[in-house]
């Protein structure tokens, strides 16, 4: 089984991350910081690639350890205990990660996780993921590098150290499980190995600790330590297939001859057919089989015999085939008769199994709300138990139906509704054995995009410090406890306050504070009051909101 190779995009993230290193040694823009948070994103999705692959490793295994536990169990109880190891190093990194979040903000646990994790589906499950966009203190180095590092207060007994004797620790494991050296370069997790030296910009020695997190700021913190997640996760794919090749190159001496049952499939529908592989684990090729089965039964008496079936195998091996007519768990049983070579008899090893029958269906499953939404992407599952995806055809009775970015989802979207109309169906055909059959259909309700609310530093009235009033400069639409991620542009806005007496309104364009306007709120005396009203904004379908007002008084 070959290691792992990463591909050309893999190869030109990891370019970008060094040279965007490089470049934040520098009094960086936003624009490379944002950039950098562009590479940490792309890290973050090849990390998800290599654990939907090391998964798929993980089940190949498991197929092989049930058919032979004896022969593959060794090297199988040795994976899980990589897979083990591995989990529980990405989770103390993404931890790790946490903790810079909550030191560099000065914020407690809970509060970070409110404002900078939100709900997000990885591989399958539903998780927090940090949203390093959100974070204040992305370009801020002082606290990580103490946190890291913390040179000049106990030098080496900063988490970086930590991380490194942990990487150390799991670097050897998968070392010894793909029988390498200590000093092999074909591993990832090198920190402070022999021969390897690190310097800073002024060509000063530094350990691998100081090298990675010593005055770097938050953001290539975050990215550097998911790069090391997916060392973790590559290093563990090639442990789990080097161990699982292992397997072939062992000879195993069979003490007992058992039957065996491999269905192609335990879950079919009404109208196809139930098949599966009879066979004897050892057998002499050179000898043929005489099969017995009865369906509806746990096991085969000598009293069914005489109303059993029989198939003709070859080699120690038939073909089962069954019409599934019948809904719900059908059951069968039967024995493999074959000359045994030592004793010239007829020898019977039994076998039974048992299979599910169930009627079509079809599965569509919005993955953010039970509802569909005009003028926006709604990612939509589609699915039917026991039918490849690449197998059902849907169709859409009001909107457009296309594969999302991944291909493994799928995308509905909705400019326009008839007059009147506000729900629409999704239904699904798929080819079984030959012929195309309805899976089912599935209504859904469509709503506009509801409209968001005008904040102005995360207030919508009440009392305001004139500071934060003029650090935020700007109102902003906040889609409130709205699971997409779709933005509204505020087009214009009337501002007002009472100057002397006077009223003094002024239009404004776009979201921003005008000069004009900081200069009216950076000389307001305390309890005066200023009006944000007339609030519009342009939604993602198309349409223009007019949004809540905002009153705010100095404090």
């Amino acid at each position: 089984m070959a290691g792992y190779k990463e591909t050309p995009r893999q190869k030109m993230i990891a370019m970008m991350y060094l040279v965007l290193t490089a470049l934040l040694a520098l009094n960086v823009s936003k624009e490379i910081l944002n950039a950098f948070m562009v590479v940490n994103e792309s890290m973050e999705s090849t990390n998800q690639s290599i654990t939907t692959k090391i998964n798929d490793s993980y089940a190949k295994f498991k197929i092989q350890y049930d058919l032979s536990p004896d022969k593959v169990g060794p090297f199988y109880t040795e994976a899980q205990e990589i897979r083990t190891s591995a989990d529980q190093l990405v989770k103390y990194i993404d931890w790790l990660k946490f903790q810079l979040v909550v030191y560099s903000e000065r914020k407690d646990s809970l509060e970070v996780i409110d404002l900078y994790y939100h709900d997000t589906i990885i591989n399958g499950k539903r998780q927090k993921a940090l949203n390093l966009y959100e974070v204040e203190a992305i370009d801020k180095y002082d606290r990580v590098t103490h946190y890291m590092v913390r040179r000049g207060d106990g030098a080496g007994d900063g988490a970086a150290y930590v991380l490194s004797a942990k990487m150390q620790v799991f670097r050897d494991q998968v070392l010894t499980a793909m029988n390498l050296p200590a000093d092999s370069r074909k591993v990832g997790l090198i920190t402070n190995m022999e021969g390897i030296t690190y310097h800073d910009a002024d060509d000063q020695s530094q350990d691998w600790e100081q090298h990675n997190f010593y005055t770097t700021i938050l953001a290539a913190d975050i990215t550097i330590l998911n790069r090391i997640i997916g060392e973790v996760k590559s290093a563990e794919f090639n442990a789990v297939n080097t161990l699982y090749s292992s397997v072939s190159e062992t000879d195993f001496k069979f003490d007992k001859v058992e039957a065996k049952v491999i269905p192609k499939r335990t879950y079919i529908m009404v109208g196809q057919e139930y098949e599966a592989e009879i066979l004897v684990a050892a057998f002499d090729e050179k000898l043929d089989a005489t099969i017995r089965y009865i369906q509806g039964k746990d096991q085969l008496t000598d009293a069914d015999l005489a109303n059993a079936s029989i198939i003709e195998g070859q080699a120690g091996m038939g073909h089962l085939k069954f019409k599934a007519n019948k809904e719900g768990i059908q059951k069968y049983a039967g024995v493999i008769e074959m000359v045994d070579p030592k004793t010239n008899k007829m020898t019977p090893y039994p076998f039974s199994g048992e299979y599910i029958v169930a009627p079509p269906a079809l599965i569509v499953s919005p993955l953010k709300m039970n509802v569909l939404y005009i003028g926006v992407d709604n990612p939509v599952g589609i699915s039917s138990p026991g039918i490849p995806s690449g197998n059902i055809h849907p169709r859409i009775g009001h909107g457009i139906l296309k594969k999302d970015a991944s291909g493994e989802n799928w995308i509905v979207r909705i400019n326009k509704m008839p007059k009147g109309v506000n729900r629409t169906s999704i239904s699904a055909t798929a080819k079984i054995d030959d012929k195309d059959q309805l899976l089912g259909n599935m209504e859904f309700r469509v709503k506009r995009v509801p409209t968001p609310t005008a904040e102005i530093g995360g207030q919508t009235d009440g009392k305001i410090d004139k500071n934060r009033l003029l650090a935020a400069a700007a109102i902003i639409p906040n889609m409130r406890d709205f699971e997409f991620e779709i933005y509204y542009e505020v087009t214009g806005y009337t501002f007002a306050t009472i100057i002397n007496g006077d009223w003094i309104p002024k239009n404004v364009r776009g979201n921003r504070f005008t000069d004009e306007m900081t200069s009216i709120i950076r000389g307001g005396k305390r309890k005066q009051k200023f009006f944000f009203e007339n609030i519009q904004a342009k939604g993602p379908d198309g349409t223009t909101r007019s949004l809540n007002p905002i009153n705010l008084e100095l404090k």
